[in-house]
């Protein structure tokens, strides 16, 4: 559990578990009526359908209670994740029995429709033609309608458990693990619609949306801190770089719409690289939009400081010496060196020969 649990989560929880159960009964109560006035009909799809409510809409509404009680009590993702599966299975066994039953019943109504139907299946098993194939189709078809509908249940269940337990909300800005990310736009039955920067939709089911690791850059704080990576010389006066980027900072977070004008600028030194000094600049942000006009300005704020207060940002470089010696010894060495210069030769000469002097 993410912490302990009180008093008030056994009361909402409760709540939400007799809730669901008085649904059940309120929808067992109306789906009698129905039948009621089903069997004054001569169309007998309407029984059907209503012998199909008998069991689901009862059920459905206990394990929707269910889903809401398990959502407000702070278990850990592994009950949690139980306790979702568990309950998808059910929704999805009921589902299964209503859809047999109404296939079952359309059976049963085309074979009192047609009298002569059963007397010909008599007379095919008679004249060696086997019917088991197609009593067998017949019997699962029930089956094979509830597995169709395996996907449409889970993005249903997964949509109610995520407008319950409040974990994303339209506004919210997300990021899934797969890559898409956006401002929410609308929760439905089905799926969730999330709008990127680029202003397109992203139409996200809700069974991945539940089973999938995801960021919320919205809740619980919308307001949120950005790191910006900054290097100098190695000459440079540590002292005075953290002075003036606090400074710049401290103008950004003023003048830039969407920064926090109250944030406290950070500045911390953690790495001595090969030419440069990093350091790590915390901005604050007043959601996740604007970092990026924040570091715009920041950038260019800082390099003009920087360039007008004679604190040089070094770039990588790597000064290579070679060295060529005569042909008794190695061709041509080559080795990195520090050096000022950028590029330097030296070379050996041979002496000369006793008739040349």
């Amino acid at each position: 559990m993410s912490r302990e649990l009180v008093l008030h989560d056994w009361l909402v929880a409760g709540i939400a578990l007799a809730a669901g159960g008085l649904a059940g009964l309120l929808l067992r109560a109306l789906v009698r009526w129905l039948a009621k006035h089903a069997l004054r009909t001569r169309w007998s799809g309407d029984d059907l359908m209503v012998d199909a409510l008998r069991t689901l809409a009862p059920a459905a509404a206990v394990i929707a209670g269910a889903a809401v009680a398990a959502s407000t009590l702070p278990l850990g993702p592994r009950a949690s994740g139980w306790v979702s599966h568990s309950l998808t299975a059910l929704l999805i066994l009921v589902a299964t029995i209503g859809a047999a039953r109404v296939v079952a019943g359309l059976v049963q109504s085309v074979a009192q429709a047609r009298t002569g139907a059963m007397g010909v299946l008599v007379a095919l098993e008679s004249v060696g033609v086997s019917i088991a194939p197609l009593v067998t189709a017949l019997g699962v078809g029930g089956l094979a309608v509830a597995l169709a509908l395996q996907d449409t249940l889970a993005n249903l269940f997964a949509g109610v458990h995520i407008l319950a337990s409040k974990t994303v909300q339209p506004g919210d800005y997300i990021r899934l693990t797969s890559g898409e990310e956006g401002y929410v736009v609308d929760i439905n039955w089905r799926n969730t619609v999330v709008r990127n920067l680029s202003n397109n939709l992203v139409i996200i089911p809700n069974g991945r949306l539940a089973r999938t690791n995801m960021t919320n850059f919205t809740q619980p704080e919308q307001q949120l801190s950005i790191l910006v990576q900054v290097g100098v010389g190695y000459e440079s006066d540590l002292e005075h770089v953290e002075r003036v980027t606090i400074e710049v900072v401290d103008a950004v977070m003023a003048d830039v719409k969407g920064a926090v004008p109250d944030h406290e600028a950070l500045v911390r030194f953690h790495t001595f690289a090969d030419s440069r000094i990093n350091f790590t600049v915390i901005l604050g942000v007043g959601e996740f939009s604007d970092q990026y006009r924040i570091k715009h300005e920041f950038i260019k704020r800082l390099h003009s400081r920087f360039r007008a207060e004679g604190i040089s940002i070094p770039a990588p470089t790597r000064t290579v010496a070679l060295r060529q010696e005569d042909s008794r010894s190695e061709p041509l060495a080559a080795s990195p060196a520090v050096s000022p210069v950028p590029h330097q030769r030296e070379a050996s000469v041979p002496a000369l020969a006793d008739g040349a002097r």
